[in-house]
């Protein structure tokens, strides 16, 4: 592993040179000596106005927006087709509120005259239906969709930028839907009336309760009934290894029996690792443990600025391969199903194929959840990472040593306004009313920092430069090429996944050369992963695609697949018993006490609880 090492002031030294005796001028040596000093220290003060800028600007680049606009605003002047059809546009959307509002005056329930987005449910309670808030929710969706088509097809503007106008254009709107203004809003002028006006003043302590943990550091409101250890992660098991990067957590097995492969773990160091094992009810850990599953799961380190220089490279050896090294100690002679989720599926692809590349075969399948690993179409999370915005990003990560979670938790937010940040404000605020805490939103709560050099490389090489998938990741010097995997693959994408899309999810069919089973879940990149037998309203798709089978294209694959109803989970415990040895095997010895690996302390460890 890279030594870590601590965030100091640069200091600038002049190398001595030793020149010939008598020389009055200085040598090509010192000359280019001079100048690398002298360009490290010019870097150095944009660096540090760059990080300035970051701490106002929430870390968004004002020259990558200015560009986006800059961009959009000449191709639009410059095509007079354009806006003579937006004027259409608008004559033409203006005559349908008109007429709706003149029908809806002679039958109230008249047909509205254009629908919320699909996932948009500011307008569906039945106050909406009633005059004038009809009227005011119609002109609001009117006219954003208005200000989709100004935004969208302009001829010339390059399509990065289209997406960042058009985003932040729907930002802007969003401010000024009728839903988010006590006057306009039909709940809150109801809730109102009703209590007196006194939803406004619980609204503002619970205002003032959310600024106060906010400016204390402390969590939201809710979390405290939602401690690791005591009431989510509670699957009982031992820490059997640590490094400075991971702590390896061993389950106890809870079959008399156990299916001879065991399953690691390996989560997103973005989050902690118990999304995967929450309260007992949704815990996919104790669901495998309960179809007899031996379980490893590795929990990361939440970084410091001290732990600045880790590399991806760190990460792969001391966190993947240390884990399977650490697995192979304690069930010996057994290959291993690994597993993934998000950014810990991606680098488990990565490992998987250099392990590939070196002929180790030490792994039985490969599972990613909602991992990427072509990032041509990574979504809106696309919308803040590019050059400018990159160049901004690793100012800050650099002043720092690390990527915060307050600034990660901000870029998702923005992603999803209406679910996280409106419907918040007129709930909690408007309403006067709490949603009650759940394990899920307290765990994401519970957030983590990125070290800086590992992230910006992460940013660097597969969302600008796409390494992986072009097959220019290296690993050990030698290309990490997915081609290279044989051990059998199974991917699950989410339908409304905002940080990793399906369709690009999917995009593995056409980077392997070996067997992949592909399930696309409904919910979102949390909450479709999270999805435990039983749960009403859930439903999924599964197919095979072998080797030998021509590859579908996404949207043809999601016709072509029959939905079912329930859980993926089931699928993928028979889809993991498929893969395994016929005949079961006595649990092995937590730690494997005598083989160098012993157990150091009960789940769920240290590193969750750090800070």
């Amino acid at each position: 592993m890279s030594t870590a090492t601590s965030l100091e002031p640069v200091k600038v030294r002049t190398p001595s040179i030793s020149t010939r005796a008598g020389s009055t001028a200085p040598s090509k040596e010192l000359a280019r000596a001079d100048e690398s000093v002298g360009s490290e220290t010019f870097r150095t003060i944009d660096r540090i106005r760059e990080a300035l800028t970051a701490q106002s600007t929430a870390g968004l680049s004002p020259a990558s927006l200015a560009l986006a606009f800059i961009d959009w605003a000449i191709h639009l002047s410059s095509a007079p087709g354009k806006r003579l059809e937006l004027v259409d546009k608008a004559s033409r959307k203006a005559s349908r509120l008109l007429s709706y509002l003149a029908a809806a005056g002679v039958h109230p329930d008249a047909p509205p005259c254009i629908e919320p987005l699909l996932g948009d449910y500011r307008f569906r309670a039945e106050g909406w239906q009633i005059q004038p808030f009809s009227f005011w929710a119609q002109a609001f969706l009117l006219n954003q969709q208005w200000w989709h088509n100004v935004t969208h097809e302009v001829p010339g503007v390059m399509p990065h930028h289209e997406d960042v106008v058009s985003f932040s254009a729907r930002q802007f709107l969003d401010i000024f839907s009728p839903s988010n203004n006590p006057f306009t809003n039909p709940e809150v002028v109801g809730k109102t009336i009703e209590t007196g006006g006194a939803n406004f003043v619980q609204g503002g302590q619970n205002w003032l309760e959310d600024v106060t943990r906010l400016a204390a550091g402390q969590p939201p409101v809710g979390t405290e009934d939602f401690l690791p250890g005591r009431d989510v992660a509670v699957t009982p098991g031992k820490v059997v290894y640590r490094n400075h990067l991971i702590e390896l957590i061993q389950y106890a097995a809870t079959t008399e029996t156990v299916l001879a492969e065991p399953v690691l773990i390996v989560p997103a160091w973005i989050m902690k690792y118990y999304i995967l094992d929450l309260s007992p009810q949704n815990s996919l850990v104790r669901y495998l443990v309960g179809r007899g599953h031996t379980v490893f799961c590795i929990s990361w380190r939440n970084p410091t600025a001290e732990d600045r220089d880790l590399t991806m490279d760190d990460y792969r050896r001391s966190g993947i391969m240390a884990a399977i090294d650490a697995v192979n100690v304690i069930v010996p002679d057994r290959k291993i199903h690994a597993t993934g989720y998000c950014l810990g599926g991606t680098l488990l692809s990565i490992a998987a194929a250099g392990m590939a590349r070196t002929d180790d075969k030490r792994l039985a399948s490969i599972t990613l959840f909602a991992a990427q690993t072509d990032f041509t179409e990574p979504g809106e999370l696309a919308l803040f990472v590019d050059h400018s915005q990159m160049h901004l990003l690793d100012s800050m990560m650099w002043n720092r040593g690390y990527l915060s979670a307050d600034q990660m938790a901000g870029a998702f937010s923005l992603l999803r306004t209406n679910d996280l940040i409106w419907s918040r404000l007129v709930h909690d605020y408007l309403m006067g009313e709490r949603s009650p805490m759940i394990d899920l939103m307290a765990w994401n709560a519970d957030s983590t920092r990125m070290p800086y050099k590992m992230h910006a490389e992460y940013l660097q090489r597969l969302y600008l430069d796409n390494e992986l998938a072009a097959g220019r990741f290296m690993v050990g010097g030698r290309p990490a090429a997915l081609q290279n995997i044989r051990a059998p693959m199974f991917v699950v994408g989410t339908e409304r996944d905002h940080v990793a899309p399906w369709r690009s999810v999917y995009k593995i069919h056409y980077l392997t050369d070996t067997d992949v089973t592909f399930v696309l879940t409904s919910g979102g990149h949390n909450a479709g992963i999270v999805s435990e037998p039983g749960r009403s309203g859930r439903h999924f798709r599964i197919a095979l695609k072998r080797t030998t089978d021509s590859c579908l294209g996404p949207d043809e694959w999601a016709a072509a697949t029959v939905p079912k109803d329930g859980s993926w989970w089931v699928g993928w415990a028979e889809w993991l018993v498929s893969h395994s040895a016929p005949e079961r095997v006595l649990p092995p010895v937590m730690g494997a006490a005598g083989k160098g690996n012993v157990p150091i302390e009960k789940a769920p460890g240290t590193y969750i609880f750090q800070r």
